[in-house]
């Protein structure tokens, strides 16, 4: 079912000041954007590039003064879904190279860490079966408290204080999958019933593809339960949130506003 997508958020930049922005639906087989527009605020400078793995684009703009963005779209997710806990893991030397780069740490997700809780934790599962308890327990063990974190909060973090928002629960899951050696990644999204409505975060695992002998499959998983995969349109993905940030500035922005709306369409 399509979904539609209503985005605004604003800002202000003091002097001339490069900003990259990516909060527009990736236009990519598994999702099919039946119709968009973007309107931004005049800028000095306006480019688009491709974003992380060409999954979405980045815009890179140059402006001074305050400054608006606003984004309509319907979207239909069209993408492969199998039951979680019956896939495999492929084991690490037959994983296709694009999948290799989302089994190392990063900047939020210390996977190295976790090696030893993960196999004392759920050490009696393994590919998708290990994922689903990892997100179980997430699920049953944090807390979603809007505004408990920042932006320099870490996996590690969250799993010390056990609460969090959608970015925490995301790089949670990210960093006991990498620990369990399967591929995972960041996933910036929009989805119907998420609660506060905002952009929303979820994690996306690499598995073996049931329909492909010896092939893979990307799975979105989203410990807090509100995301559905068939409903989710992404956004692009990334290790981690530095990745996929939808507003980046390099220099100093005074954020003002913003506003997602997210809903099913009939059609």
């Amino acid at each position: 079912m399509p979904i539609g997508i209503e985005t605004r958020f604003a800002f202000h930049l003091p002097r001339p000041t490069d900003v990259l922005l990516q909060f527009e639906a990736a236009a990519i087989p598994e999702q099919t954007i039946l119709s968009s527009k973007t309107h931004l605020s005049d800028t000095h400078h306006c480019a688009r590039v491709p974003a992380q793995d060409d999954i979405g684009e980045r815009i890179w703009i140059r402006a001074e003064g305050d400054f608006e963005v606003r984004y309509e779209a319907e979207v239909s997710p069209e993408r492969q879904l199998a039951e979680l806990a019956s896939l495999k893991r492929l084991p690490p030397h037959e994983m296709p190279g694009e999948a290799v780069e989302y089994l190392f740490d990063s900047r939020y997700c210390p996977a190295d860490r976790f090696q030893t809780f993960v196999e004392d934790e759920f050490g009696g599962t393994d590919g998708g079966a290990r994922i689903a308890a990892i997100r179980d327990w997430i699920r049953q063990n944090f807390q979603y408290v809007p505004g408990a974190s920042g932006i320099h909060t870490t996996a590690l973090d969250t799993f010390i204080e056990r609460r969090g928002i959608c970015r925490d629960y995301a790089h949670t899951l990210v960093t006991l999958a990498r620990a369990s050696t399967i591929p995972a990644r960041y996933v910036a999204c929009y989805a119907p019933g998420v609660d506060p409505p905002d952009f929303h975060a979820i994690a996306e695992v690499f598995l073996n593809d049931p329909e492909t002998p010896g092939g893979g499959t990307w799975q979105l998983v989203d410990a807090t339960g509100m995301a559905d995969p068939a409903q989710t349109a992404k956004i692009g993905i990334g290790r981690d949130a530095a990745d996929v940030s939808f507003l980046t500035s390099f220099g100093a922005n005074d954020f003002k506003s913003s506003s997602v709306r997210v809903r099913t369409l009939d059609k």
